[in-house]
C-alpha cells in the first residue's frame, strides 16, 4: 500500500494521543476515497464489491487497528446510500469530506408529527464521530406519540440521517484500546427532520441497483468485523515474533526452546492463513452468485457466518498462545505491541462475533 509509510508507528502512537484518526491520516483516507469504499462511482465513491472492500480493510486494519475499524464502521455506514432517496444520496455524498459515523443501536423515538420527524434519544458507540459529518441513528417508530407496532407487535424500527449540526457529542470512549476510534455516543434532542432522511436496509428496499446493496446486512457485518479481528492479529503476531527474536539477542534461548517458538509459530500462522483462504473464497463465491442470480443461497449465507466465526475465534486462540512469547514488553503501556495488543482485546470483544458458532 503506497501510503504505508505514514501510517507507522509514530503516527499510530499520535492518533491514540489525539482519541482519533490524526488530520495526515484523514487527508489520505479522504484522497483515496476510503470512506466510500462501497459507494457509487457516480456519487464519488469506489465502487467496490464486499470481497475487493474486504482486502482494504484488512490490509489497513493491518497497519492500525483503529484506521481499519474507523474506515470500515464509516464506509459501512456510507453502505447505506443504497437505500436513500436518490436527491437524498446526491446532497450527502455531494461533499469530498463526507463521514458517515452511526450506531446499530436502537437508542431513539421518531415521531411522525405533521409531515416531519420529530427525532430524540442517544447512541452509544459511533465510530469516526469526531470527525463526521452525517450520523445514522436507528429509532422507534411513533405516531403522534402512539408507537407503531408491525404484524407481530413489536416496535417499528428505522434508521435516519442526522447532520453533525443537529446532534451533540457525548465523551463516552473510554476504553483500554481501539483509542483512535473515537466511538463516542451521541444524542439528539427534538430535533425536526424531514420525511426524506429516513430508510430501511433490506434488499427490496434498496434504491440503487448495484449487487452490493443486496448484500444481507448480517453476513456484511460479521465478515467486515472478522476482517479487522484478523488484520489486527498479523499486526500483533508480526510484534510478537519480532519482540522474541529481540529478546534471544540477551536471554540467548536454547535451541530447544527456539525451536518450539518457531514451530507453535508457523503452526498457527499456517491455521489462519487456511481460513483466510477459506473466508476470501466463500466471499469471491457469494459475490458472483449474487451477480449472477440477484441473490445469495441460505446455505451459502449459513457458510459465510460460520467462517467469519471460525475465523475470529482462530485469531483469539492464537494470540492466546503466542502472546506469553513477547515479554513484558507487550505489558509497557506505550508500546506498539501493547497498543496493538489493547486493540486487538478490545475489537474482539464486539458482541456479533463472540460465539464461534
Amino acid at each position: 500500500m503506497k501510503h504505508s509509510k505514514l501510517f507507522d508507528s509514530a503516527h499510530a502512537a499520535a492518533s491514540e494521543a489525539l482519541g482519533r484518526l490524526s488530520d495526515e491520516w484523514l487527508e489520505v483516507v479522504y484522497a483515496e476515497k476510503w470512506f466510500k469504499l462501497f459507494v457509487p462511482k457516480d456519487l464519488g465513491g469506489l465502487g467496490l464489491n464486499l470481497a475487493e472492500g474486504l482486502r482494504v480493510e484488512e490490509k489497513l486494519s493491518r497497519l492500525d487497528g483503529s484506521l481499519g475499524w474507523t474506515v470500515t464502521l464509516c464506509a459501512g455506514a456510507a453502505w447505506f446510500v443504497g437505500f436513500l432517496e436518490k436527491e437524498l444520496a446526491q446532497e450527502v455524498f455531494s461533499d469530498p469530506r463526507v463521514c458517515l459515523a452511526g450506531s446499530g443501536f436502537v437508542g431513539g423515538k421518531a415521531d411522525w408529527v405533521d409531515g416531519r420527524w420529530l427525532v430524540s434519544g442517544s447512541w452509544t458507540y459511533a465510530s469516526g464521530a469526531l470527525h463526521g459529518t452525517h450520523f445514522t441513528a436507528n429509532c422507534e417508530i411513533l405516531e403522534r406519540g402512539e408507537p407503531l407496532l408491525d404484524k407481530k407487535g413489536n416496535p417499528v424500527v428505522k434508521a435516519f440521517i442526522l447532520k453533525r449540526d443537529e446532534i451533540e457529542i457525548l465523551d463516552g470512549w473510554n476504553y483500554m484500546g481501539m483509542i483512535a476510534t473515537g466511538s463516542h455516543a451521541f444524542k439528539a434532542e427534538g430535533v425536526s427532520v424531514p420525511g426524506n432522511r429516513v430508510f430501511e436496509i433490506l434488499p427490496e428496499k434498496a434504491t440503487l441497483p448495484d449487487p452490493v446493496f443486496r448484500y444481507p446486512f448480517l453476513q456484511l457485518a460479521e465478515a467486515t468485523l472478522a476482517v479487522n479481528i484478523l488484520g489486527i492479529s498479523q499486526h500483533l503476531i508480526a510484534l510478537i515474533e519480532a519482540s522474541f527474536w529481540k529478546r534471544h539477542e540477551y536471554r540467548n534461548y536454547d535451541r530447544k526452546h527456539q525451536k518450539y517458538f518457531q514451530k507453535l509459530l508457523e503452526k498457527q500462522s499456517r491455521k489462519l492463513e487456511r481460513l483466510r483462504t477459506k473466508f476470501y473464497g466463500l466471499i469471491e463465491e457469494s459475490c458472483q452468485e449474487l451477480e449472477q442470480k440477484g441473490k445469495i443461497s441460505k446455505s451459502l449465507l449459513k457458510e459465510i457466518s460460520k467462517i467469519s466465526r471460525k475465523l475470529t475465534q482462530a485469531c483469539r486462540e492464537s494470540n492466546g498462545k503466542l502472546y506469553p512469547f513477547a515479554g513484558l514488553e507487550a505489558a509497557k503501556t506505550h508500546t506498539e505491541l501493547n497498543r496493538v495488543w489493547r486493540d486487538f482485546n478490545t475489537v474482539s470483544q464486539h458482541a456479533l462475533l463472540i460465539f464461534p458458532f
